[in-house]
């Protein structure tokens, strides 16, 4: 053995001799299944992802102790974040989204995700995840999208699937709505205009949404406003008068501002659910594009915060702000991933109806055909499964599988709005109907086809579920399914027909516990309602990795760590380590180079050890133990200890405390095998006692494998030494 133990000499010629023996897959004993979470197709590798490592833990973990263990991987086209990162590409060539029909940019993206799609698994390679590679599944492959179709139709023909108008979060400038587990909340300073509101003086921080009010409201207890309830006021505005009615409702919070509060239904989701207990009219003035309505009048066209800014002024002007308070703080939607304000607006939407879903989710929990590690998750499921309501699986994002779904022109009447461009690149919107009796084609509105808008109202076109367009005249849906809808059939793609019958249930599933709600609720309950079954008998948990001091990385800190920059200094095996050694399970991983680096020096030690072993594995002598030697009763002492710390390993991996049955490998190997009975022992060495040495290669070969799906590349490595380089650590249970 060299005298140092050098990762990046070792670990590309091991892992390719892994891939071209075909040691990640055991043909032989009991099945074990674990199925990846896709990746997005698009990224690279960072600090999150090396938690995949407890997946690959466990698969060399089963594989090395004989069961015919699988790891299937995959790839996410995460629609959304895709089409984000693929725009912020055309933004640097100054083009957009806008430049292109509809099926033109999904092309140019799927382009795109192809060129890219090979590092994430190259960078996963490099950490020696053991994956069975040719089964990789592509969450826009034609078996994915098929099945995800028949899902949708089975479900839409049970009335399980519905379309209605609903108030979305939706950010117009990455054109599309966001779920509520999507949102992010921040606190921020905004001011508070007090604006006069006929015989009232009421408090709003947007003023720009007051040509879509259709009430004023107070509390029916506040004794300030009670005889105006139900009666009319004549409010001043920048429009002109015009007659509003006062309503009593309990969501206005006496204490707010004056006690009284402008109603807009378009633009609240307060106000939302205001008027619909009230009856009231609801009015958009502010479009998908962040625009003020032609109901703004002079103010239309005008982004919103432009708007805001035009109609403050013109309010004071006129002498109906009665004063600004400029330390107002609230909470505030943003994007996740542009950052800007998300705008309340209602538009239709593709809905799956899971009061019925949900049930047999909530007994399969309670009754733990599920097991979660930690125990505490099992709890956090319920309780957002007693909460959970009706599910928006509309993306108004072009990447992504198009809900399969064609509307049925009216030639003569068409309520169908359609967004698009024609041949000569420029844009149009409007209605179908008013287009077609310009001479315009169907067939040339479709072929420059950027997205449609088909109200939700009992008079709404028909429509047939289909992938294939049907005879007719007819307009596809351009909403896509949202990802969680798609990934959410991850156990029902992943798998070949034939081995649903021994592999399903799968036996684990190792994700973050950030979409515990977002994609293992939908998974279970997807599998339950196509298989009738639960899709996994375990689910892991991982932990979130944070810098050394527990905050959340991000490029804006700068505590972003690069993994392969740690891999190539210290190596994987290290890396690998460092995520698990002293992390509590279900606690943060603190990540820092120190850890890492303090994770080589045990790899080292190891090493150093397996050294010591070759260096006095040529003695040929035959010289027994004297019965009554230290060395007998030592030799005894260390394969008890052996037993117990195997058991110890035993009990905690069964358990999926990875940290713990780490913690018992790396004890014992420093301060029991190396720091005690070596030195102990080190006398019969040199004294022949060829026993001790065989005795003490047996513990230490032990301790590798057990090692081994910590540090595949080091244990590997070593056991090479000693058994030729065509042996592998992997194949010892066939021995």
């Amino acid at each position: 053995m060299d005298k140092r133990f050098v990762p990046a000499q070792i670990e590309a010629e091991i892992y390719n001799f892994w891939e071209k023996n075909n040691f990640f897959i055991n043909k032989s004993g009991k099945p074990y299944t674990i199925l990846m979470p896709p990746p997005n197709a698009n990224a690279s590798l960072h600090a999150g992802h090396g938690m995949y490592t407890i997946d690959d833990i466990i698969v060399r973990w089963k594989i090395i102790n004989g069961f015919n263990a699988l790891w299937i991987p995959g790839q996410d086209h995460a629609g959304f974040e895709t089409q984000y990162v693929y725009e912020k590409y055309l933004a640097k060539q100054d083009k957009s989204r806008l430049d292109f029909d509809r099926q033109t940019l999904y092309n140019d993206i799927f382009k795109f995700v192809k060129n890219n799609s090979d590092l994430i698994f190259t960078q996963f390679k490099r950490l020696g995840f053991a994956a069975a590679w040719e089964r990789n599944i592509f969450t826009l492959d034609e078996k994915v999208i098929n099945t995800v179709f028949e899902t949708f139709k089975t479900m839409e023909s049970k009335g399980l699937v519905y379309r209605n108008s609903y108030m979305v979060n939706f950010c117009s400038h990455c054109g599309t709505s966001l779920a509520e587990l999507e949102v992010v909340y921040i606190e921020r300073k905004d001011p508070l205009y007090y604006i006069k509101y006929g015989p009232f003086t009421l408090a709003t921080v947007r003023p720009e949404t007051k040509f879509g009010d259709t009430a004023v409201a107070v509390h029916p207890k506040d004794k300030r406003y009670q005889k105006w309830i139900g009666r009319e006021i004549e409010v001043e505005g920048l429009l002109g008068k015009f007659k509003m009615k006062v309503i009593g409702d309990n969501y206005v919070d006496p204490k707010f501002g004056t006690g009284v509060v402008k109603v807009t239904p378009a633009h609240d989701p307060n106000d939302f659910e205001m008027g619909k207990r009230h009856c009231l009219e609801t009015k958009q003035v502010i479009d998908l594009n962040g625009r003020l309505t032609s109901l703004a009048g002079p103010y239309a066209g005008l982004k919103v915060k432009a708007a805001r800014e035009k109609v403050v002024n013109d309010l004071e002007a006129k002498g109906l702000i009665e004063k600004i308070d400029e330390n107002y703080t609230h909470s505030v939607t943003i994007c996740y991933k542009c950052g800007r304000d998300l705008e309340p607006t209602i538009i239709p939407n593709w809905f799956i109806q899971v009061k019925e879903l949900k049930k047999p989710v909530e007994k399969a929990v309670e009754d733990e055909k599920i097991k979660f590690h930690p125990k505490k998750y099992k709890k956090q499921m319920l309780q957002w499964l007693a909460i959970m309501h009706d599910w928006p699986i509309s993306r108004q994002v072009v990447w992504g599988i198009r809900i399969p779904v064609w509307y049925e022109v009216d030639k003569n009447n068409s309520e169908i709005w359609a967004f698009w461009i024609d041949k000569n690149k420029k844009n149009h919107q409007g209605r179908v109907s008013d287009f077609l009796k310009q001479g315009i084609s169907l067939q040339e509105i479709e072929s420059g086809l950027q997205k449609i808008i088909v109200p939700s109202r009992k008079s709404q076109p028909k429509y047939v579920v289909s992938i294939k367009k049907p005879l007719g005249d007819y307009l596809p849906e351009t909403d896509t399914f949202d990802t969680w809808f798609s990934s959410g059939q991850w156990p029902l793609v992943t798998l070949k027909e034939e081995e649903y019958k021994t592999r399903f249930p799968t036996d684990v599933l190792g994700t973050l516990s950030d979409i515990l709600k977002l994609w293992v609720s939908r998974m279970i309950m997807f599998s339950l309602y196509v298989k009738k079954e639960v899709p996994f008998k375990n689910v892991y948990l991982w932990s979130m990795v944070t810098d050394a001091k527990g905050q959340k990385m991000s490029k804006s800190k700068g505590n972003v760590v690069n993994p392969i920059e740690l891999v190539d200094k210290y190596g994987a095996d290290a890396f690998r380590t460092s995520l698990l050694f002293g992390t509590a399970t279900g606690g943060k991983v603190a990540l820092s180079e120190d850890k890492v680096r303090g994770m080589r020096n045990f790899a080292n030690k190891v090493w150093n050890i397996g050294r010591f072993l070759e260096l006095n594995n040529k003695t040929e002598t035959n010289l027994k133990f004297n019965p009554d030697s230290i060395g007998v009763k030592l030799i005894s002492d260390l394969q008890k200890e052996l037993k117990k710390e195997q058991k110890e390993y035993k009990r905690h991996m069964e358990a999926y405390r990875f940290s713990k049955a780490l913690g018992v490998v790396y004890e014992f190997i420093w301060h029991r095998y190396a720091d005690y009975y070596l030195e102990q022992l080190k006398e019969a060495f040199f004294n022949g006692k060829i026993e001790v040495l065989e005795e003490l290669k047996k513990v230490y070969f032990a301790n590798l494998k057990m090692l081994h799906p910590f540090m595949p590349f080091l244990t590997e490595a070593i056991w090479q030494v000693f058994h030729g380089k065509d042996s592998s650590i992997l194949t010892v249970s066939k021995k």
